[in-house]
């Protein structure tokens, strides 16, 4: 079965460099045989090699710092909560959601921009960092939630989506028959910085504040991925670039699958956000200390690229949907068990591990979704933009879902419950009751 897929994804992909090389022999008839030669000498090793290696390990590097940054909102959040000018405001949370979620819902309409104008993403992606870097420092000079929303939250988003896309269509243009392996190791290196950020974040808020913090990560992000922007580079030669085709095969979406996986996507996004949101936040309504929260955000960011990274190397050998429903149902059996009867630390960490691994383990089979419901090269960064999409619309309905949650009265000895609020509410009644027993 692997080898019959991997015979036909190289089909494809042969086919699509062929009438691109033979469109740019066409557009230079005189020494066309010398040209050809020259084109298809151009081309270098997929699936491997140096160079290939070089451009997803730059990626690698981009959504480590970049996509890891939003991901940790959760200790900003946290922050923001017990600042006075913020203190109270339920809308903190969309700050995070709008990072995270113009990347998501923004990801269609970005994929089908790049594959329109592919000899351009070199010049997009110098449009989008500067907005990723500028999004931060004037969110430092931010003192109202809707200013953080502005910069911290459109800003940044913005300016990642337009930056990511260019990025991800190289790393598929050099990936082909283990681009599940390539996708997965991509998109788990937010959690690998996720590992430390949330310590890093947590420990420059508490010690400087939230505008040296934002100031400090906006020059390390210029000193880290500035360098990187040069090492990413298509495969295809600008000579194939220019005549390659540049509209997207969109037959897939009268296939049934592919409407199994949009829904199946948008579900699993309904609850996916929430903990990298709340857990901070939770960790210190039961007592625990904002380190320990941070801790808790960090081993799911280690579970997420253990998942991501194994359930990527499995989707490249393995039969596909057995193991979506795999790891959605392992995610929600967590947040049911772990999660929901916790009421110390221990619980949380089996809770962010387990849920770490499995839930984001998902998001690394998009790619192999693709090609499951298209095998045409035109269709890859489409299909896999709108599955994308359709979980970041759980992200977005995410913030409003939180306020309401948060609005609602709880008692802290129940199931999965605590809030500020009523734990103050019961702390109140607790010295009353100890007074009229004294009185």
């Amino acid at each position: 079965m692997f080898s019959r897929r991997r015979r036909e994804a190289v089909e494809h992909e042969l086919h699509h460099i062929a009438a691109a090389s033979d469109a740019a022999v066409t557009q230079n008839p005189e020494g066309s045989n010398a040209s050809e030669t020259g084109l298809e000498s151009q081309l270098e090793q997929v699936d491997g090699g140096v160079v290939a290696w070089r451009n997803l390990i730059a990626a690698f590097m981009f959504e480590a710092l970049l996509w890891g940054f939003p991901i940790s909102f959760g200790v900003f959040q946290n922050h923001y909560s017990q600042l006075p000018q913020f203190k109270g405001n339920p809308h903190v949370t969309l700050v995070g959601t709008m990072a995270s979620g113009i990347p998501y819902l923004g990801a269609p309409f970005m994929a089908a921009f790049v594959r329109r104008y592919q000899r351009y993403r070199y010049t997009i992606i110098w449009v989008g960092w500067p907005l990723c870097i500028l999004g931060l420092i004037a969110g430092s000079f931010a003192d109202s939630v809707g200013a953080l929303i502005v910069t911290q939250g459109v800003m940044y988003g913005s300016g990642f989506l337009i930056l990511y896309w260019p990025i991800l269509s190289v790393v598929n243009e050099w990936w082909i028959t283990r681009r599940g392996m390539a996708f997965g190791f991509v998109t788990s290196a937010a959690g690998a910085s996720g590992i430390a950020m949330p310590f890093i974040i947590e420990l420059l808020l508490a010690k400087y504040g939230y505008k040296f913090t934002l100031r400090a990560v906006a020059v390390a992000m210029v000193i880290l991925t500035g360098p990187l922007i040069p090492m990413i580079r298509g495969r295809l030669p600008p000579a194939m670039q220019a005549s390659a085709p540049t509209r997207t095969d969109w037959s897939f979406v009268r296939k049934p699958l592919f409407a199994v996986y949009c829904t199946a996507n948008a579900a699993q996004g309904l609850g996916f956000f929430f903990p990298s949101l709340f857990l901070p936040s939770y960790a210190a309504s039961i007592g625990l200390s904002g380190r320990q929260g941070a801790l808790l955000l960090a081993l799911m960011n280690l579970g997420q690229v253990l998942g991501q990274w194994t359930f990527g190397i499995l989707s490249d050998r393995m039969s596909l949907n057995p193991m979506l429903v795999l790891s959605t149902t392992v995610a929600a059996i967590a947040s049911f068990t772990s999660w929901g009867l916790a009421h110390d630390l221990a619980p949380l960490v089996i809770f962010a591990l387990v849920f770490g691994f499995f839930a984001y383990g998902f998001c690394s089979m998009r790619a192999r979704m693709g090609t499951a419901v298209s095998e045409e090269p035109t269709a890859a960064l489409a299909t896999f933009g709108i599955f994308v999409c359709c979980q970041g619309l759980g992200n977005v309905l995410a913030g409003p879902i939180s306020v309401a949650l948060l609005e609602g009265t709880v008692r802290r000895e129940g199931y999965a419950v605590v809030s500020e609020k009523k734990k103050s509410k019961t702390k109140s009644e607790t010295e009353e009751r100890n007074w009229n027993a004294r009185a």
